[in-house]
């Protein structure tokens, strides 16, 4: 059957074709979110190396509930003295479920006076954020915090 819609037409066929293309569409978008997880594991072992991230001394300070993913306050603090001889060098952001898990990468020297940083990030949709650490003498530390997003904000 045949249908004319102004100069185009509407076959069975064609309709099939669609559907299996908006099919194929939200499959491989599914997929692609997905695969996210695996890069942030991957783009956390290319920090650490063979060294072993310890719980503490990070402040992670998101919203338990982001009404809009676009613009999600964030706020990491990092316990140092900030001296010569220790001190915070680098503080790595990674979210779990957006398209580009690495969502930011700080540095700091003795003269920051302290280790703190506020932003706001984007997030696609509920997930878990690390946020790992780097200090002047080699040792890691590690923090995760979930938030809920009741709208993406990455196509979400």
């Amino acid at each position: 059957m045949v249908r004319n819609i102004g100069s185009s037409a509407l076959d069975r066929r064609g309709f099939l074709a669609a559907g299996a293309a908006l099919i194929a569409t939200t499959t491989l978008v599914g997929k692609a979110a997905r695969a996210a997880l695996p890069e942030v594991e991957a783009a956390i072992k290319e920090i650490l190396g063979d060294r072993t991230a310890e719980e503490g001394r990070i402040s992670l300070d998101l919203p338990e509930i982001a009404e809009n993913g676009n613009t999600v306050p964030l706020t990491v603090e990092v316990e140092s003295p900030m001296t010569e001889d220790d001190y915070v060098a680098a503080v790595h952001i990674f979210a779990e479920g957006n398209p580009q898990p690495t969502v930011a990468s700080m540095s700091f020297t003795p003269r920051s006076g302290e280790a703190i940083a506020s932003t706001r990030i984007r997030l696609a949709k509920t997930q878990t954020i690390h946020a790992i650490a780097e200090m002047s003498d080699g040792s890691v530390f590690t923090a995760t915090r979930e938030v809920k997003v009741t709208i993406g904000g990455c196509g979400g």
